[in-house]
């Protein structure tokens, strides 16, 4: 594809500068380095890029160059010619130091656009509208399905640090034509790609989970429409903290797996008056109802099988059996009973998720 073309008027004065240089020696003054830096301002908010432009004047340099006077010494040629070639350096420089400028101005400006963008579109603010609209020029179609996926790793990360560039590198580098969006938010890793592509979450919980030293993802699920990034960024948040709360050790997690949490949880306080009536008489044990707790949510986890029970927890199968029998003299449940499971495991769920006993309920 051709380059754009650029116009002459980024040479105004360029030709003359050289002409009087010859002649005389001189340097550039301050005006025409300020007009030389004003040109480079302008050349980049134009779109046109730096080495064509020092192309063009290189070009312009040999086509104007001041030819020798016939009859004049050929040191004062020479002169001629260093005067002339600081002159451009002199120029070049100057036009350099304006095109940088501004494209810092504008990256700067890239970059408080999209950090505004992006807390609009996770926070749910603006106008839904118009943030469809903008999120195109940021490759999104708010119009479609999203998911979000959310990286939490034992540091705080800002867009500029190590991990987040390697995660974003691997990624685009397997996915250069999705429509992709990275980006950091409260110090955690976000991925934002579209609900038809899980692949692609896929992929970035398992390189973020590798960058972070072995951090947790949790992964929303897809809704359409500009408020569904937000509703998916909301339930990735809510696996972490879920996580967190229930003792998780899944390097991954799905909100679509963790349903039924929200669930048990939507009545409060039913599952407040669960917890207190089936656990609440474990805190007339020795040491409290948290060891007889941690043996029943491990019993849970383990398919309440005896032996892989008492392995997880260090304990013999004897010393297990002891604790289990104690759960039933003072709650009156036994966990080896499927009648009685059921409720004391949804108890000990419940327990997790409303912090008890460390929190009264």
């Amino acid at each position: 594809m051709a380059e754009p073309v650029i116009p002459e008027s980024f040479l105004d004065g360029y030709a003359q500068i050289l002409a009087e240089v010859a002649v005389t020696g001189r340097r550039l003054t301050r005006e025409e380095l300020d007009t030389r830096r004003a040109l480079g301002r302008q050349a980049a908010e134009a779109g046109h890029q730096l080495r064509a432009l020092v192309r063009m004047h290189l070009a312009a340099t040999r086509t104007t160059w001041p030819a020798a006077v016939p009859g004049v010494a050929a040191a004062a040629t020479a002169a001629a010619t260093e005067s002339v070639l600081a002159a451009v350096e002199q120029t070049v420089d100057a036009f350099a130091e304006g095109f940088e400028r501004a494209q810092r101005l504008t990256v700067r400006r890239e970059e408080a656009a999209r950090r505004e963008f992006i807390d609009d579109l996770l926070y749910g603010r603006s106008d839904l509208g118009r943030l469809a609209e903008r999120a195109t020029r940021f490759g999104l179609r708010l119009s479609r399905a999203h998911a979000v996926a959310v990286a939490a790793g034992p540091e705080a990360y800002t867009e500029t640090d190590t991990v987040p560039r390697q995660v974003e590198s691997a990624l685009l580098g397997r996915f250069s034509g999705r429509k992709i969006l990275l980006t950091t938010k409260d110090g955690r890793l976000i991925c934002i790609a579209p609900g038809s592509q899980p692949d692609v979450l896929r992929y970035f919980a398992k390189q973020a989970h590798a960058a972070t030293d072995g951090g947790r993802v949790a992964v929303g699920r897809a809704h359409r429409g500009p408020g569904g990034v937000v509703q998916s960024y909301d339930e990735a948040l809510d696996a972490l903290d879920l996580a967190d709360r229930m003792g998780m050790e899944d390097p991954v997690l799905y909100a679509a797996d963790l349903l039924v949490y929200p669930v048990l949880t939507r009545d409060r306080q039913a599952m407040a008056d669960l917890v207190r009536s089936e656990l609440g008489p474990l805190q007339q044990a020795r040491g409290g109802a948290e060891p007889l707790l941690k043996t029943l949510s491990v019993y849970f986890d383990a398919g309440c099988v005896a032996a892989e029970t008492a392995r997880r927890l260090a304990l013999s199968v004897r010393a297990l059996t002891y604790r289990l029998e104690r759960i039933h003299q003072l709650t009156g449940s036994d966990p080896s009973d499927p009648v009685h499971r059921y409720t004391l495991q949804t108890a000990v769920i419940g327990a997790r998720l409303l912090d008890w006993p460390a929190k009264e309920v």
